[in-house]
């Protein structure tokens, strides 16, 4: 069994579809949610299906002791981040190489970086016109948005879109692809 840790900072739509798209799994689980923020809805959703919850603040995040323990002790083979705003420090991905994948919501290279998450990205592409939008799948490295590529989903926007609109295009991307993705990432690398 490859269990999965999913890191949130959010309401955790997200996590809760990859929990239910494990559910019945054989040889995937979700064994840990972990958020930076006491208050992630994401927890409440994951204690809701069964997952265990954890959080380590931001400020925590940095101590190696505290994270590697804790992924030790549930037995963490895997990590995905699905709304998970903080940087990830250098000895977790050292510790997982290509075994932790990050969900961006933009066509990366286009809008990724330090500062574009969420809204942020959706306002971006509304202001620059883009004629469509997407997610991406990507391996966590050092640089924020800017490991290898694995998958990349796009929908057509029209130029009288909001930015809600482009953010709900482009969320129904994550939610019909994002836990296939993960699947098939634990397949390829186990």
């Amino acid at each position: 069994m490859i269990n999965i840790a999913i890191f949130v900072s959010g309401s955790g739509s997200n996590c809760e579809n990859l929990i239910k798209y494990f559910a019945d799994s054989e040889h995937i689980k979700c064994a840990l949610v972990l958020s930076n923020k006491a208050d992630a809805y994401a927890l409440v959703r994951a204690e809701r299906l069964g997952v265990p919850t954890a959080v380590v603040p931001k400020t925590q995040l940095s101590d190696k002791q505290v994270v590697m323990s804790l992924l030790k002790q549930y037995n963490i083979d895997f990590i995905v981040l699905a709304g998970f705003l903080p940087m990830i420090p250098d000895y977790l991905i050292e510790a997982y190489p290509r075994r932790m994948v990050n969900l961006h919501p933009a066509l990366l290279p286009k809008y990724g970086g330090k500062g574009m998450w969420g809204h942020h990205v959706h306002e971006a592409v509304k202001a620059a016109g883009e004629t469509e939008t997407g997610m991406t799948v990507h391996y966590v490295t050092t640089i924020c948005d800017s490991g290898e590529i694995i998958a990349q989903y796009k929908t057509p926007l029209l130029p009288t879109d909001s930015v809600e609109e482009i953010a709900e295009k482009e969320h129904l991307l994550e939610m019909e692809y994002f836990p296939q993705v993960v699947e098939q990432v634990i397949d390829h690398n186990f």
